[in-house]
């Protein structure tokens, strides 16, 4: 507006010149070129001052956009870390507070619902399609590729990698539809799997099971995969916790080879497995590692063992500057390639024989998708995935 106003100021001023000029000049010719002269300031002027206003509010728009994208991240990472705990808190004080009968009647409820988890949860269509999931995809970006249909005759169990920090690329592709995972595989209900220990927790558990998050335990897996029909895939993150404590930029390496338990669960209900491979997804945090037989490594193992996590110490950007330190992660693409489906018998009791047979089958498999696709995703042809 400024510039349309310092514009629209300076047309005046020609105009008044010209005019000054006509009244004054003896000679037509002249003037008439002064005239014509301070026409065509106008014109530029006016055309420049536009040019200006649509730069700024384009360079504005951008601005907006990218604080919007920020904030958007930042939500879901404090969610992650914060919600369960905060909430607890705020219901327990509640209970010493005039309005205790609310929080009696959520925990009443909470009783009464306690299993729904174990049974897919609540998944809701309008929470995954929220738009601020889609400024949390276009933040770093994160895709999603497809590389084989996926028959809805079948179930499936994903195995997810690497773990990363907090697994943002599983989240994005898997419990949102910022990246269409229900238009790329269409039929099919993804389930992402998480710790069942969040599921205790009042209000996040809600908020994780409209996005179809359910927790990773084998009854919640027995009932998705026998009792809730065909067209079912759940993404495990193999790794887990002990995977998380290597994430660092630069390396890829995953936790897989004494990880078998998912291979069983996959020949006990037939489901087909799908190796899965996030390009990117340590790059977003950087971490202090702590060495095997260092003190910080010791706690972290028994975080790990008695709790279900391993706590990391790490840092992304902060929420005004990428130059300085905070929650909010890198902006660095991340890009999720979802792999061949393995066909798998179904076999009641397998037999150890059966799942080292289909566990290596699965390493292969996880292995070549990476070796197929890291040229495209900026890694030199002499990377190597790390299978430990």
């Amino acid at each position: 507006m400024k510039t349309l106003i310092a514009a629209y100021s300076g047309v005046l001023r020609g105009e008044r010149r010209a005019e000054g000029a006509r009244s004054t000049s003896s000679n037509g010719g002249s003037a008439l070129s002064r005239e014509g002269s301070g026409r065509w300031g106008t014109g530029s002027s006016i055309l420049s001052a536009l040019q200006d206003l649509f730069s700024v509010t384009w360079l504005n728009r951008s601005k907006v956009e990218k604080q919007l994208q920020v904030i958007s991240v930042l939500q879901w990472v404090l969610s992650f870390l914060v919600l369960g705990v905060a909430c607890s808190v705020i219901l327990m004080y509640t209970f010493c507070t005039d309005c205790w009968l609310i929080a009696v009647l959520y925990f009443t409820w909470l009783v009464f619902d306690w299993n729904t988890p174990k049974k897919g949860g609540r998944r809701s269509q309008w929470v995954r399609n929220w738009a601020v999931w889609r400024y949390f995809r276009d933040y770093f970006p994160i895709q999603l590729v497809k590389t084989h249909n996926l028959l809805t005759t079948r179930n499936y169990i994903f195995g997810y990698h690497p773990h990363g920090i907090m697994g943002l690329g599983a989240f994005c592709n898997f419990s949102t539809e910022a990246t269409e995972v229900s238009k790329k595989f269409p039929g099919i209900r993804p389930y992402l799997a998480t710790l069942a220990g969040n599921f205790r927790m009042p209000v996040l558990r809600e908020y994780l099971m409209s996005g179809g998050i359910c927790p990773v335990n084998r009854d919640t897996i027995d009932y998705l995969l026998s009792k809730n029909g065909s067209g079912n895939a759940i993404i495990i993150v193999v790794g887990g916790a002990a995977e998380s404590l290597s994430s660092m930029p630069g390396k890829n390496a995953v936790t897989l080879r004494n990880r078998k338990g998912f291979v069983k669960l996959a020949l006990r209900h037939g489901a087909d497995l799908v190796p899965t491979y996030s390009f990117g997804e340590n790059e977003v945090y950087k971490q202090v590692i702590f060495q095997e037989g260092s003190w910080g490594r010791w706690v972290q193992k028994k975080f790990q063992k008695y709790i279900g996590f391993a706590p990391c110490i790490f840092h992304g950007r902060g929420l005004f500057s990428s130059d300085t330190w905070g929650l909010v992660p890198y902006s660095k693409p991340i890009t999720t390639v979802v792999g061949e489906p393995i066909t798998i018998p179904k076999l009641e009791h397998p037999t150890q024989q059966d799942i080292d047979l289909y566990h290596a089958m699965y390493m292969e498999a996880l292995v070549k998708l990476f070796d197929n696709h890291k040229t495209k995703f900026g890694l030199p042809e002499t990377e190597v995935l790390e299978v430990n």
